[in-house]
């Protein structure tokens, strides 16, 4: 008998451990939004299920973007929002007819602006259920009188409007795309904001700057040059300047004094130039110059 209530406390405490792991889900209310985390119920979800879920003004329809995760321990302290509970045929027939809505709306308010002769790319519009709000999205590199269009458009949609002005890259993100390793952008499939890129990311990579493979499709400097920037730095680290004077081992104990002329990063090793006009690639191991003593020969910094 006591095994039994032993079997059976452990039981129940398995089944308490369980029903307190809490999850999480990535819901997205509007495309080129990013999916946010929602807290999920008891609710069984698939990637591409619409959804009502709690929002600041009351509930909203979602599609879910993530499938669900275990809520870490470290997020246990953030307020999340919830999932109410799956949408309605009729809530997901209203969602897709109001995104058609806004489609059209784009072209619509893209041709008045162009009636108008004003140098503007309509990206995206948000309408309420109701109709009676718009939002314009809009990109442009000057500044724009739109004051005629929007009472245009108010008249046009018997509704307010409101414009909004967005970056090239907050642009592309809505618009998405494939970018040229042939996958989706990351702006709009990963990317939850914009770090800033410079040019001396790519400077540290020894990419032209002249080169347009440094663009990407919104015509900025491309977003992935941040991902190998810091390996860059660390590698380049272990390197000599350009120009710092070095020897070379030559083997059976004799070495030759030159230049650096280039760096070869990623193989870590060095273009030197010598006296007679000759180059030579050579390994870091078998380089050494001035300053090199906090560095080991395999290129590692020293313990």
């Amino acid at each position: 008998m006591t095994e039994e209530n032993e079997a059976n406390e452990a039981n129940e405490a398995n089944e308490a451990a369980s029903e307190a792991v809490e999850f999480l889900i990535g819901i997205r209310l509007r495309q080129g939004q990013s999916a946010e985390d929602y807290k999920l119920g008891d609710l069984t979800l698939h990637v591409g299920d619409l959804v009502v879920v709690e929002t600041a003004n009351g509930t909203a329809v979602g599609e879910v973007r993530r499938p669900r995760r275990a809520l870490p321990d470290f997020k246990r302290d953030r307020l999340y929002r919830r999932v109410v509970r799956l949408a309605t045929e009729r809530e997901a027939s209203e969602h897709h007819e109001r995104r058609e809505r806004e489609l059209e709306a784009v072209t619509t308010c893209q041709r008045m602006a162009r009636e108008r002769g004003l140098s503007l790319k309509v990206i995206d519009v948000e309408m309420t259920a109701g109709g009676r709000r718009l939002t314009v999205y809009f990109n442009a590199e000057d500044r724009v009188d739109f004051r005629d269009l929007v009472r245009e458009l108010a008249r046009e949609f018997r509704g307010r409007v409101e414009m909004r002005q967005i970056g090239a890259r907050d642009a592309t993100k809505v618009l998405d795309g494939i970018g040229p390793c042939g996958r989706q952008l990351c702006c709009s499939s990963h990317l939850r904001k914009f770090e800033p890129v410079s040019v001396k990311m790519a400077k540290a990579q020894d990419m032209p700057l002249t080169d347009n493979r440094l663009l990407g499709n919104c015509g900025r400097l491309k977003c992935c040059l941040l991902y190998e920037f810091s390996t860059y730095q660390e590698l380049r680290s272990y390197l000599p300047r350009v120009n710092t004077p070095c020897s070379a081992s030559c083997g059976g104990g004799g070495c030759m004094t030159g230049k650096v002329r280039s760096l070869r990063v990623l193989k870590q090793t060095v273009v030197v130039g010598f006296p007679d006009g000759t180059e030579a690639e050579v390994p870091l191991s078998e380089l050494t110059w001035e300053g090199r003593d906090h560095i080991k020969p395999e290129g590692k910094p020293a313990s």
